[in-house]
């Protein structure tokens, strides 16, 4: 199973000026961000303060994180990176040392 983290950014010409209007677009945000805490892929998810980006990790099939990012755009843009963990870091230090 891959573990993924994103940098993840509000796409400017989609926040709302009117401040109750981007309050409702961050809420509806929040409510996909906990969908996806409550289906287990996402395992952390934070928002840089007074930004509009931040980090998430994924953790799944590709093919699922790929369909979990996708319900996120148009209103964000992602980086998204594979993570190695420990234990697979190590596999490959086995394999090279023997």
């Amino acid at each position: 199973m891959g573990k993924n983290m994103a940098l993840w950014e509000i796409d400017q010409s989609k926040i709302p000026i009117d401040p109750k209007e981007r309050g409702e677009g961050w809420s509806m945000l929040m409510a996909v961000v906990r969908q996806d805490f409550e289906k287990g892929v996402l395992k952390d998810w934070g928002c840089f303060l007074a930004e509009s980006n931040g980090y998430a990790v994924w953790e799944g099939p590709e093919i699922d994180v790929m369909k979990t990012i996708q319900q996120y755009v148009p209103f964000c843009i992602f980086e998204v990176h594979a993570i190695a963990t420990e234990d697979r870091v190590n596999e490959m230090l086995s394999a090279l040392t023997g």
